[in-house]
């Protein structure tokens, strides 16, 4: 499994302030057509642990998977409130936005 992608290698960057469902999300939506193995290289888990989330994701409705041939094809499903108490006031969208804006990617 290879280690989260930080910009500090320092012990105590271990971790990040988003979770690895966020971090799930964001490489969906970068990549909707992306390989639970490339996912999981780039957030730095099992590719089990991809797939579960992904299934977490699909069974609370933020995430849509359409087989198209041998490929799956994600689609977030940004409208949806984010699911604890103190960010529920904000929509998944506003955090993809908050991430992934002006990246320049």
């Amino acid at each position: 499994m290879a280690k989260p992608k930080t910009n500090d290698q320092s012990p105590e960057a271990a971790w990040t302030f988003l979770t690895n469902h966020s971090h799930v999300v964001l490489c969906l939506v970068q990549d909707p057509e992306a390989r639970m193995r490339d996912v999981a290289e780039k957030v730095g888990i099992t590719e089990r642990a991809v797939q579960r989330i992904v299934s977490e994701l699909e069974a609370a409705g933020y995430v849509t998977r359409t087989r198209e041939g041998r490929r799956n094809r994600y689609e977030v499903n940004g409208a949806l409130p984010l699911r604890h108490a103190v960010e529920g006031h904000q929509t998944l969208n506003s955090l993809i936005k908050l991430i992934l804006e002006d990246r320049g990617d």
